[in-house]
């Protein structure tokens, strides 16, 4: 890491970066209804050449996604080749795109110096046709049709398919595939270790060219754009390469003759179809495979090792298989010992999710290309792309060109950035590696995606949809966390993050007050489906929903933006004058969320003790949305506190002696007075929730009949299980109910839920809150912990017992079950399950199993920071 940071030494050149799917994207659509599922599917994948990217099972390529490697297998009954995971699309899960395959991410570094990954193997046929239609005929309240519900995996009949990499110098790169007989039967099995160029030459450019692969000996040779060089492919396995062009199979696709004689698909028809002529005999061409064969016993292993080496590196230096076995043993020990050192100190439970979980964040750091321009204008070799594309809301983001590796969601289900996702993405990597931590942190800020407004994109479905503006925040967890790790502030980072931010920031602040009282909206916020109404449009009758969390939220923002003026003016003075903004937004905020002013409403209410979204109807008359979520928890997030050095050093902190003129303008300025002019344990308070307010809204926070689950704060309170709650506005009438696991209803489609579930980054961010607050107030503030138990603590102690149970979702209970994995036996008791650790997209909000995208690694790895902490305070709070 230090040669790669410090150095130049391109240790990241090559990564795991080959995508896990490319069909089914925006950016691979090129139809006219916008139905990127339909417009590429699965079935087309292995016949049809991608735009802008590849794709793989547990693969590598270059940075740039020029060279690619991945293994695909074949078990003598499937109907095609595993060249890649399979899953099903939007419309054909019965909630939303669902992954069907079976692998795991186990290893993974900074660097990518060293990478394990498992792939599980049935050796029966794969049901394909099965999955599809039992979850085609599944409504959405019912669960998911799995794999394993096929009974596939009856009696360990599958194969463990390992696959390694070791890297003895940044473009020098060991390959080893494990593949490993779990069954009672002897069973066949084919590898093909493959090495493909990304087509970058059929799209019309002059600066593209094909150079097909050609062997010299038994080595592939490879000379690849884009100022990789040269390259070669050995194979220490006795076998036959294959070799074919990574074109599209026009003639299967669209019934149009072959306009070359070899194509992507030709190794699948070779092997299954048996056609002799699909692979050029000339042993040259763009996609080469090295053809392998072997019936495994039960038990047995089967080992194939590769070398990857391009111009810098020599793979003569290594190439015996002993050679090899050192550095494999010596990348993995070089692995261990990185994590051990970066969290010392952990059992061997929260060691093993602890490295699940980097492996994974690690893993599904993606290759993403796409030029938004050239998608709309289409390439010169390509038909016109259909004029509809132009009236979509992508359409105005023609500047943005991204080529850069990126930190997905979830590698299959979601293989596109997302905004808000990659900040917690960010937070997560800075624990082990805050180079690629700040890197992402400010990548969609850079001006080849912002927009000329300066809005930052958000996802790829929709560039425009407003996310909750958490970048400040990311940027100041990002510097205080390596801060606190390397004792070495980078300011650098923090200033240039602060201009970028305040760009954005101008674009919120006039953009997403619609109603002009300062209350921001913002539609999806990322909490797409947790309220009653689609809160992205107005009502029938014309009547809109005000949101507590959109105001809550813009707070939280100009906080962060604060306290990163505050840091900053510790070393610059000229930063104290951002300063003053930032207090003045945020107060302009709290009292818009907590006093009537001209509106007429405010969003607490006092009955309750809780923040609702409020509907405003045209006559101006108005109604709480009493539904107790998340969103009404959010007030909360807006916190912090300075000492008295630092008001002193910056007296406009000290609002009621420097805000004056503001108080003046008030008719009632009591409430600023009384909430923001208290001194506890020497230090001063900002936040949007009064004392005696957040007393109340911690009474529900921590009671297991409402928010408190056993594996953290559920999206919803669970009172709405026994009394969902219905509302009526003119002829629209919906209603809300307590939904623990799978969305129950199709608002935004897919397969998110805010209606129950446990998600992990907001309560990562309420626990930072609860800190905060704790900070501030000391043991003067106690909870019931749970709510009516007569345990009371400090909000420190309760933040702790939140992380334990957050990671107790990981954990193996008494009964020896992770409770991610729900009620699967084989995932429980086996043992070549048992400890493999998956990071859903959230958890269900009563007994924690896994739902939702199964390899989330970017949000759930958050859990890295909660073992983290629960490491240095291991006698604050039980685990209890």
């Amino acid at each position: 890491m230090a040669e790669r940071d410090r150095e130049g030494v391109r240790w990241d050149l090559w990564g795991s970066y080959l995508p896990e799917r490319q069909w089914g994207t925006v950016r691979e659509d090129y139809s006219a209804d916008g139905n990127a599922w339909n417009s590429f599917p699965h079935d087309h994948a292995r016949s049809r050449v991608y735009r802008w990217g590849e794709d793989g099972l547990l693969g590598i390529c270059d940075n740039q996604c020029r060279l690619c490697f991945s293994v695909a297998l074949w078990n003598g009954e499937d109907p095609i080749l595993k060249e890649r995971p399979f899953g099903l699309a939007n419309e054909e899960g019965n909630h939303g795109e669902d992954i069907k395959d079976y692998y795991f991410h186990i290893a993974n570094t900074p660097t990518h110096s060293f990478m394990r990954g498992l792939y599980k193997y049935p050796q029966q046929r794969f049901p394909y046709e099965q999955l599809l239609e039992e979850n085609r005929r599944r409504g959405r309240d019912e669960p998911e049709y799995e794999l394993v519900d096929t009974g596939i995996f009856d009696q360990s009949r599958y194969f463990d398919v390992f696959i390694e990499y070791a890297k003895a110098g940044p473009d020098d790169i060991a390959i080893r595939i494990r593949a490993i007989n779990r069954g009672p039967d002897p069973a066949p099995l084919t590898l093909l270790p493959t090495l493909w160029l990304r087509n970058t030459w059929s799209w019309g450019y002059p600066d593209e060219q094909e150079h097909p692969m050609q062997l010299d000996g038994d080595a592939v040779q490879a000379s690849v754009g884009g100022g990789l060089g040269r390259y070669q492919l050995i194979c220490h396995e006795q076998g036959d390469w294959l070799f074919t062009d990574n074109e599209t199979n026009t003639q299967r696709l669209f019934q149009e003759p072959n306009q070359r004689p070899f194509q992507k698909d030709g190794f699948h028809r070779y092997l299954i179809n048996g056609e002799q002529a699909a692979v050029n005999s000339a042993q040259r061409g763009t996609k080469v495979a090295r053809h392998l064969q072997r019936t495994l016993q039960p038990g047995e292993e089967w080992q194939v090792d590769l070398r990857l080496s391009g111009p810098a590196s020599s793979a003569q230096a290594l190439a015996s298989s002993d050679g090899v076995d050192l550095l494999f043993r010596a990348r993995e020990q070089e692995w261990r010992e990185f994590f051990e050192s970066r969290v010392p100190n952990l059992n061997e439970e929260d060691r093993l999710i602890h490295s699940s979980a980097a492996a994974g964040l690690l893993w599904c750091k993606k290759y993403y290309g796409w030029s938004v321009q050239r998608w709309l204008d289409g390439d010169p070799t390509s038909p016109i792309p259909p004029s509809q594309r132009w009236k979509t809301q992508n359409a105005s983001w023609q500047r943005l060109h991204a080529h850069d590796v990126i930190s997905m969601p979830d590698a299959w289900e979601y293989p596109y950035f997302c905004q808000w996702d990659l900040m917690f993405h960010a937070v997560a990597f800075t624990v082990f590696d805050p180079a690629t931590a700040k890197q992402q942190c400010m990548l969609l800020r850079s001006p080849h995606y912002t927009a000329p407004n300066a809005q930052t994109p958000a996802y790829e479905w929709a560039l425009s949809d407003p996310n909750p503006p958490i970048g400040a925040w990311a940027a100041m967890r990002v510097f205080q966390i390596e801060r606190k790790s390397t004792e070495e502030p980078d300011l650098g980072f923090l200033r240039a993050a602060l201009r970028k931010l305040i760009l954005e920031y101008g674009w919120w602040a006039n953009r997403n007050d619609r109603s002009g009282d300062n209350v921001f909206e913002g539609g999806f916020l990322g909490l797409d489906n947790i309220a009653v109404f689609d809160r992205r449009f107005p009502l029938a009758d014309g009547s809109r929903i005000e949101q507590c969390d959109g105001t809550a939220w813009m707070a939280s923002l100009s906080l962060n933006l604060l306290n990163i003026s505050v840091e900053l003016s510790r070393e610059e003075p000229e930063y104290a004058d951002i300063c003053e903004r930032f207090v003045f937004d945020y107060l302009s905020l709290a009292l818009t969320l907590n006093t009537p002013g001209s509106r007429g409403y405010v969003n607490w209410d006092e009955e309750d003790g809780f923040y609702y979204d409020v509907i405003k109807r045209p006559d101006g008359s108005s109604s709480f949305l009493k539904t107790r979520s998340v969103s009404g928890l959010v007030p909360l997030l807006a916190v912090a506190s300075f000492d008295v050095d630092t008001v002193k050093r910056l007296p406009v902190l000290d609002v009621v002696s420097s805000m004056k003129w503001l108080l003046h303008e008030r008719a009632r300025p009591q409430w600023l007075i009384d909430n923001f002019s208290q001194w506890r344990n020497d230090r001063l308070l900002f936040a949007l929730v009064p004392e005696d307010r957040l007393r109340r809204i911690c009474e529900r926070l921590f009671d297991e009949e409402e928010f408190l689950s056993p594996y953290g704060i559920r999206a919803l309170s669970k009172v709405y299980a026994d009394h969902p709650y219905t509302f009526t506005e003119g002829n629209d009438s919906q209603t809300l109910a307590y939904s623990p696991a799978d969305s129950p209803v199709a608002m935004f489609g897919g397969n998110s839920n805010w209606r129950g579930p446990v998600w992990m980054p907001i309560n990562f961010l309420l626990i930072e809150a609860l800190q905060k607050f704790g900070h501030y107030y000391g043991d003067a503030f106690k909870v019931e912990f749970p709510t009516r138990s007569g345990n009371w603590i400090n909000l420190w102690e309760a933040s702790l017992l939140l992380e334990h149970r957050l990671v107790n979702l990981f954990r193996r209970g008494s009964d020896g079950r992770r409770p991610f994995n729900g009620a699967v036996d084989l995932f429980q008791n086996d043992p070549h399950w048992r400890d493999l650790i998956l990071f859903n997209e959230y958890f269900h909000g009563d007994h924690g199993s896994g739902v939702g995208a199964s390899h989330q690694t970017g949000w759930t790895a958050m859990v890295c920071k909660l073992i983290n902490q629960l490491s240095r305070y291991p006698s604050s709070a039980t685990g209890s």
